[in-house]
């Protein structure tokens, strides 16, 4: 601005100066020229203005006209004038030459504005010159090397870019000596800082990031990121505004652009052949525009907004162009499917290999949503049957890592291609799972007919099957029989052994208990593996083995180290799984509260309808951990939720069962907590999955019994518990000692409970210890031990509220308060009964002292542990006892 106005003060001094003001697309020219006709007319000149503009460069002194209508001009001057411009023009459309006009005419017309200038100072300016029509250039050439010593100053804006430059009119005027260029460029990072104002702190280098200190683009960003904090509609209107000023070349470049999201075959893809240098050139022009960098749109909604000004169906044609050409060229098999997926078309015998490539390597990438939109696509397209159910499968595995809902509607097309011979071995092992996943029983066994039906297995289809016999074994034993029997090969893939030797490991766990190397071998599997769509079942074995050999510790790091995997590669199916197996690790060391968390949380990032028959491992972890922290209400959503009847018929149905029996015991209902117990067992029996490091049932049953007021019973369940406790289930065996002493004598009491207190504090299950250790306390007061009993409550009440266990608490509390006497709410009869039981007499006992049946002291005592809020005798306060 300083330079113009210099140059104006010499205009108006007598010497003619000319600025020819060049810049890229929005560096502001077009202000630059209205702010300096401002200033012309400030300083008493006359400022004559025009546009150039492609819709009238067809219109022979168009812009000449614009100036001299505007010119103040006496009438008899003016109506010559305007038949000068009437005869050049006719000259012009006749037929005459476009690159000459009369020298006459032109002579005449630039007259007039000298004349004009003779009476007052000149501003003569014309925004973007380079669209004026010829006729117009040739005057204002004319004028131009004749205005050296008149009080004429001739302004012309141009954009820096394009062929224009090098046109005669361009070419004459700045070799004039008179003639200064003027360069714009776009703003700096401060510019663009002083432009957003208050805002630049907080956008500053973002907006200077996307816009590259366009300043129409600056603007809409600062808009757009006000409004919603992300680049959209008003930053894709500005990039739209700039492309079209480049011209139809660069408009079409950036179609080409936008669809291949990288320079290189834009020439070749829009169909130009050898016009590759007007592509480069139009590429350059959008870079000086700010547009671009690298090559690139600088911003996902730029080129967005540019492919969405495409009719749709040149979208999808030149997409469809796109992948011909990179496959052609070699490129790489996600490029190809990308625009394939854009142009939904998959027609080609090429394409559908491209998107089953495109889908295993966004798998191994954790594209997942990707995997499945080129697998649907390939789907779709496919009308070979057997490959298309070879795709379905494919499609199955991606969609379960999203959500195991999902791929529930591919099932029964897989089951149908399997009815006509399409399916192979492997995928019809994939699809047994995926329908005993959903409860399908019926459909699982037809499956696996049909398996049994092939008879020889080619080594894919007898490796799959030799991994999944113990995978059946230890989460789905009663179809067992169904699988057909192969050996294991005798150099299976890496993959395929670790599943075989995980699912070993976890099934021997559940048979036999935990031998010697479990932990080792457990360990090792995980060691060695990575999360993805192989290993996922290879993990949860593994963890669980680890888990059930009763050392939950050593599972928790690998647990959390494998969840993290799972959320940092978008795998919420994953995450959730191992979320439930995290809170079964949890609810084995004792926390109750982290360990419901961990259940919810699975059971909110895959909703339960979707979870299938494995819903029965985080509902019956939540229950557990409800049930011994007292809040049945919470639970009751749960507790009533529908569950498939297939359920039972799975491990996950025995986990189910115990955390339902536990809840009913809890809420007073030992009756139905005992049928659930027994049915639970009845089935571990019944499977060969009765190992006490997965579910201790009869000690379950036991506490059902106690709360009856069968403790012979109970006794002997359990004394077989503990018959069958190997050397290394301590946890089982100190929970087992514990309720052995309640079934006791008083005197044996205390030496049993410490036994067991060594016993599981080694096993490092907090809230069993915390139970313990207020059993303890009970017995030690029945003996007389007052002091010890006085410390030993005192840590129960500490480690039972670190475990959330409200109702152990509160049993704490109620010994703790000597003056809380006898519970209004207990009747007489009630009253003798639970004081008879608070020291230590059996139901047969009592019964005979108060002369009354045993059926009604269990009936009694049902109602006192209801109303006192405990699960057994043991935990009846002691101020019962001792009221006389």
């Amino acid at each position: 601005m300083a330079t113009l106005r210099a140059l104006l003060a010499e205009a108006v001094a007598g010497k003619g100066r000319i600025a020819m003001v060049t810049g890229a697309v929005a560096t502001g020219k077009s202000d630059l020229l209205y702010l300096i006709a401002e200033h012309a007319l400030d300083e008493g000149a006359l400022p004559l203005t025009a546009t150039g503009s492609p819709a009238e460069n067809g219109l022979p002194l168009g812009v000449l006209s614009q100036l001299l209508h505007h010119a103040p001009l006496p009438d008899e001057q003016r109506s010559a004038m305007l038949g000068l411009l009437h005869e050049g023009a006719r000259r012009q459309l006749a037929g005459e030459s476009i690159e000459h006009v009369d020298a006459q005419i032109v002579d005449a017309l630039c007259a007039v504005l000298l004349e004009l200038a003779g009476r007052r100072p000149l501003l003569i300016t014309v925004d973007d010159v380079h669209h004026a029509d010829r006729a117009s250039q040739l005057c204002l050439a004319y004028l131009a090397r004749r205005i050296r010593f008149a009080d004429v100053m001739l302004v012309f804006s141009a954009p820096d870019h394009g062929p224009h430059l090098r046109t005669l009119f361009h070419t004459d005027v700045l070799r004039q000596p008179h003639c200064r260029p003027v360069r714009l460029t776009h703003l700096s990072r401060e510019g663009v800082d002083a432009r957003l104002g208050d805002a630049a702190h907080r956008f500053g280098a973002l907006v200077h990031t996307l816009s590259g200190g366009n300043r129409l683009l600056v603007d809409a960003l600062l808009e757009d990121l006000q409004a919603t904090g992300a680049p959209g509609d008003r930053y894709g209107e500005a990039v739209l505004a700039c492309v079209r000023r480049l011209g139809p070349c660069a408009q079409e470049a950036a179609y080409g652009l936008a669809v291949l999201g990288e320079p290189g075959s834009i020439s070749r893809l829009l169909g130009l052949g050898e016009s590759e240098a007007v592509v480069a050139k139009s590429l350059q022009a959008m870079a000086g525009a700010g547009l671009l960098d690298g090559g690139r749109f600088r911003h996902e909604a730029a080129r967005s907004a540019v492919l969405a000004e495409l009719d749709a169906a040149d979208r999808i044609h030149l997409h469809r162009r796109a992948a011909e050409l990179a496959h052609r060229d070699g490129a790489s098999a996600d490029v190809v499917a990308g625009h394939l997926l854009r142009a939904s078309h998959a027609g080609d015998p090429w394409a559908l290999s491209a998107l089953e490539e495109a889908a295993r390597l966004a798998l191994r990438e954790d594209g997942v949503e990707s995997a499945i939109e080129y697998l649907r696509l390939a789907w779709r397209a496919c009308d070979d049957e057997r490959r298309r159910a070879r795709i379905g499968t494919a499609l199955v595995r991606a969609e379960w890592r999203i959500d195991p809902g999902t791929p529930a509607g591919h099932l029964a097309g897989l089951t149908d291609a399997l009815h006509k011979g399409h399916l192979g071995g492997g995928e019809t092992v994939v699809l047994a799972k995926a329908l005993l996943w959903h409860g399908h029983t019926r459909d699982a066994l037809d499956v696996l007919d049909r398996l049994n039906e092939l008879g020889e297995f080619d080594p894919e289809t007898a490796a799959e099957l030799a991994a999944a016999r113990p995978w059946f074994r230890a989460l789905y034993p009663s179809f067992l029989p169904h699988l057909p029997e192969v050996g294991v090969p005798a150099a299976p893939a890496l993959g395929v052994g670790r599943r075989i030797q995980s699912a070993d490991v976890l099934a021997d766990v559940l048979t036999g208990g935990p031998g010697d190397e479990t932990v080792a071998a457990a360990e090792h599997i995980l060691r060695g593996c990575r999360l993805d769509e192989v290993t996922m079942d290879t993990v949860e074995t593994a963890l669980l083995a680890l888990t059930y050999t009763d050392r939950p510790g050593r599972a928790a790091p690998w647990c959390d180290a494998f969840i993290a995997e799972a959320e940092a590669r978008r795998a919420p199916s994953r995450q959730a799984r191992l979320s439930a197996i995290r809170a079964e690790i949890r609810l084995r060391e004792g926390d109750l509260a982290a360990a419901a968390g961990d259940a919810r949380r699975a059971l909110e990032i895959i909703p339960a309808g979707s979870w299938g028959v494995a819903v029965g491992g985080p509902l019956g972890t939540l229950l557990l951990a409800g049930a011994a922290m007292g809040r049945l209400d919470d639970c009751l959503p749960e507790f009533n939720l529908p569950v498939p009847e297939a359920m039972l018929e799975t491990r996950y149905g025995l986990q189910y069962l115990r955390g339902k029996g536990r809840l009913n015991l809890t809420a007073g209902h030992p009756g139905q907590a005992l049928r659930d117990f027994r049915l639970c067992g009845e089935l571990m029996t019944r499977w060969d999955l009765d190992a006490p490091g997965f579910i201790a049932w009869r000690l379950d049953a036991a506490e059902a019994l106690i709360a009856l007021g069968e403790e012979e019973e109970a006794g002997r369940l359990v004394r077989e518990q503990l018959a069958r406790c190997g050397p290394r289930s301590q946890r089982v065996r100190g929970s087992a000692l514990r309720l052995l002493a309640a079934v006791s004598e008083v005197r044996q009491r205390p030496p049993l409970l410490r036994q067991a207190a060594d016993l599981l504090q080694e096993g490092g299950d907090r809230y069993e210890y915390a139970r313990l250790l207020a059993d303890l306390t009970e017995a030690c007061h029945a003996v007389g031990e007052h002091r010890r009993a006085g410390m030993l409550r005192q840590r129960a009440r500490a480690m039972a509220g670190e475990c959330h266990a409200e109702p152990l608490v509160q049993a704490l509390a109620r010994r703790d308060d000597p003056g809380a006497g006898v519970p209004a709410q207990l009747s007489d009869a009630e009253h003798r009964v639970a004081r008879l039981a608070a020291e230590g007499h059996t139901n047969l006992e009592i019964a005979t002292r108060l002369y009354i049946t045993v059926s009604t002291v269990e009936q009694h005592l049902t109602r006192v542990f209801r109303k006192l809020n405990v699960s057994r005798r043991t935990e009846l306060p002691a101020t019962l006892a001792r009221v006389g």
